[in-house]
């Protein structure tokens, strides 16, 4: 060892007694500094101009230093420095005959191999103490920042520094010329950054490959997951470039037959790839997460979920269609992306077992396949897209084929993954959204399915209620059944069921019944279930709509609750009138009721209704809503009225805007231009109440009843109602459904909200930083070096 230290110290005066390595390190000092300053100034920009914008600030460990960060930018960025570095270690000892003097002496040949890559080791460490001034200065300007991240970030880069160094030192033994030899080494670090997307459509072969790969190894490291799979990667790659620097010196030294050398060569691949493939697999992999929020770990709920499967094996299955628009999120060239995905759950649950079945089929509507394919049979238009593909089309099973298997006609044969357990199933399915496959929260909410006796939502459909279609405008299909919607309840753990109450009876086992809009009065016989259902503690949901108060209010009336005659209108021009009044002396002593009275405005049927605070209580989805002030939609409701005192607790959920919203008392016509408040007609100004909860205990259990003046804010349209980015229609509607089942659903899976998250920091402050880190720094290292260089070129 203390050989190849003295080989170290003497390979690293050499890099520094020659210009390039100081060269090198300014441009990196450079480029850090910029990278890091500029993520600075982006966030303290969104955090001056606050409102939206601070929703953009974020996790700032992980974004100043992350995958879009510091940290992220240099990894990108490390493989241009080291073939400068390294293409001399060998090839200017080789080229300039001093290698023979080594080989002569009581060296051997590991200890030269050693000696050189310590000394790459060291630079290696040197750019990573550089990165570090980064990060000990986050702790004075990002609030509560993670450290523990910052050095799993460190770890990262350096681990990969070392193994470029191993690298380049191979590629340096193979030839007297560095520039070749450094050329090579960016060819070697290409191929290892493409191998990993090459044969991918082969099992055996895409493992193999897939752990060769660099690209991505630093990535999980950088955003603070540690995993052994990625230490080992990196442990195995930098000891079998080195061997193979070992293996080339010795042949250079003796004379060694191509039978040996190819035989030590394969070997030594063939045991990189066997710990390689053994580290990849799920039940030997340790992790740690490093987050402050832990957000690469299973949520304690989930774990708890898994745990309840006991040993019994789960069987997961891709129904992966080839006309599907999501196939090419199937591929056989993204099974190691969603290996890394089932990843946490692999770790959990050893004997778990992923299947990929493929097939073809029509997606959704036949009509709009056909369209674009005039002429083709379903069989023809399948096999076209499998050429395109670059697919073997005899690896996709006919519809025939899979009606055997599993019939996914009510899925619309799209991409879904299908859970198996103790001859229980369920599906996960595709979103139409940005991160498109099922999150934790879903895959959580599929396997408590699988266990438990589901939440039953139960919708009455015989009064010409508001039903399940997903279709329909007025319908609640988006919200309880939309199988592309990840906020749809169906995919967050609840079923639904349609009844009629004029000829069924409300089934055992209901979690909540939804009566929602109904338009004509209710038999007496389906008044008297209704009655009996609520009398026996079921959950009931039931919405009204104005000019329908008689048709609700029989059913309610027991329950202390009526819907106020008239319907609620809303204006915010009133808002503008209030600070003429305030700040304008012509006003007077003329009210916002009075300016409202006495003018003509504009009136608008949708009330923009708010959270109470005692609503946050009741469950956690409402609680960012709240905090945020976000609004809730509702187009044509009434304000409710209630009886305190009764038997059950009311707590009001929605209320409208005191200062922009009244009662409108007879008949409200829209389409003339102008609605007007007026006093003399019964109309009333003030803050109502949309939506009640009413809470009581009874047979063991507390009963949960909410009753809406609206019927339209769960509906398809109300939930995406195009008014602005701060509607919570959905957020409430899982809320309440949550609320119904005693939070059992969905699953809550929220990590610890995160604390880092302000800049302590302002616009001077950053300038000063930009000075000290683009101007100082690397000024005094160029005036280091300049002096240390004229110094060593005298003597």
């Amino acid at each position: 060892m203390s050989i190849s230290l003295k080989i170290a110290k003497a390979e690293l005066r050499s890099l520094f007694y020659s210009p390039i390595a100081w060269f090198l390190t300014l441009i990196f000092i450079f480029q850090s500094a910029f990278s890091y300053t500029s993520t600075l100034e982006e966030i303290l920009t969104r955090q001056q101009l606050g409102g939206n914008y601070l929703e953009m600030v974020g996790f700032l460990t992980n974004n100043v230093f992350g995958l879009l960060g510091v940290f992220g930018d240099m990894v990108k960025k490390v493989f241009l420095y080291l073939p400068l570095i390294t293409m001399g270690l060998i090839s200017r000892e080789t080229g300039s005959g001093t290698i023979k003097l080594l080989y002569s002496s009581p060296i051997t040949v590991k200890q030269i191999v050693l000696g050189k890559f310590m000394a790459m080791f060291a630079y290696s460490l040197l750019l990573v103490l550089i990165l570090s001034m980064y990060a000990a200065n986050s702790l004075w300007v990002i609030k509560s920042v993670g450290i523990a991240a910052l050095l799993s970030g460190l770890l990262g880069i350096f681990l990969l520094l070392c193994t470029y160094s191993a690298i380049g030192l191979f590629m340096s033994c193979l030839t007297t010329y560095q520039v070749v030899a450094a050329l090579s080494t960016l060819i070697v670090f290409g191929f290892l950054n493409h191998i990993g997307n090459v044969w991918q459509g082969i099992d055996f072969i895409r493992n193999l490959t897939y752990f060769l790969s660099i690209s991505g190894r630093t990535d999980h490291l950088v955003v603070g997951l540690i995993s052994s799979k990625d230490l080992i990667y990196f442990l195995v790659i930098a000891v079998m470039f080195l061997a193979f620097s070992v293996y080339t010196l010795q042949g250079d030294r003796s004379s060694v037959s191509g039978t040996r050398t190819f035989f030590k060569y394969s070997v030594t691949i063939a045991i990189a790839l066997v710990f390689g493939y053994l580290s990849n697999i799920p039940r030997f992999i340790v992790s740690y997460d490093a987050t402050a929020t832990k957000e690469f770990t299973l949520h304690a709920n989930t774990l708890k979920i898994i745990k309840a499967l006991g040993e019994e094996p789960i069987e997961i299955t891709s129904y992966i269609n080839l006309l599907d628009q999501f196939i090419w999120n199937g591929l056989p060239t993204q099974r190691n992306a969603d290996l890394d995905r089932w990843e946490p759950f692999l770790r959990a649950k050893h004997n778990i077992t992923l299947k990929y079945v493929y097939y073809y089929d029509y997606p959704g509507k036949e009509a709009e396949l056909l369209e674009y394919n005039p002429g083709k049979t379903l069989r023809q238009i399948a096999e076209n897209a499998a050429k395109s593909h670059h697919l073997n089309f005899d690896n996709f099973k006919s519809p025939e084929e899979m009606k055997k298997i599993v019939d996914l006609h009510a899925e619309n044969n799209r991409y879904v993954i299908q859970l198996k357990y103790k001859g229980e199933s369920t599906f996960l399915r595709l979103f139409n959204d940005q991160l498109v496959f099922p999150s934790e929260t879903e895959i959580a909410a599929g396997l408590k399915r699988l266990t438990v006796k589901l939440p039953k939502i139960v919708f009455a459909e015989s009064e010409y209620e508001r039903g399940r279609s997903p279709q329909g405008e007025r319908d609640y299909g988006l919200l309880t059944n939309g199988i592309n919607m990840r906020t749809s309840l169906i995919n967050q753990g609840f079923d639904t069921e349609s009844i009629s109450l004029k000829n069924q009876e409300i089934p055992l086992g209901t979690e909540v019944l939804v009566i929602a809009g109904p338009r004509a009065d209710f038999t007496a016989k389906s008044r008297e279930k209704i009655e009996k259902y609520i009398n026996s503690g079921g959950n009931l949901l039931i919405a009204g709509e104005p000019g329908k108060q008689t048709v609700v209010n029989p059913i309610i009336k027991n329950l202390g609750v009526q819907l106020m005659d008239g319907q609620l209108v809303e204006n915010d021009n009133l808002l503008n009138v209030g600070k003429l009044q305030s700040n304008g002396p012509s006003m007077g002593t003329v009210g916002v009721k009075g300016a409202a009275q006495n003018s003509q405005t504009l009136a608008n049927d949708i009330i923009k209704t708010t959270l109470t605070r005692e609503a946050t209580k009741s469950n956690w989805y409402f609680e960012e809503p709240y905090k945020k002030g976000k609004v809730i939609s509702m187009k044509g409701t009434t304000a409710l009225s209630y009886e305190k005192n009764g038997k059950f607790i009311m707590t009001p959920f929605l209320i409208s805007d005191q200062r922009v919203s009244w009662l409108k008392k007879g008949k409200l016509v829209l389409d003339s231009g102008t609605v007007i408040y007026s006093k003399t007609d019964g109309d009333l100004k003030g803050s109502f109440m949309t939506l009640l909860a009413l809470t009581r205990k009874i047979n063991n259990k507390v009963q949960h009843i909410v009753i809406s003046g609206n019927a339209d804010f769960l509906s398809n349209a109300g939930l995406y109602r195009p008014m602005d980015r701060d509607q919570a229609n959905k957020e409430i509607g899982i809320g309440l459904f949550s609320w119904f089942s005693d939070g059992e659903f969905p699953v809550d899976t929220r990590h610890t909200p995160m604390k880092d998250d302000r800049l302590s920091l302002s616009s001077s402050g950053l300038n000063s930083l930009k000075i000290i880190f683009m101007g100082v720094l690397p000024g005094v290292v160029l005036l280091f070096a300049s002096i240390f260089l004229i110094r060593r070129k005298r003597k």
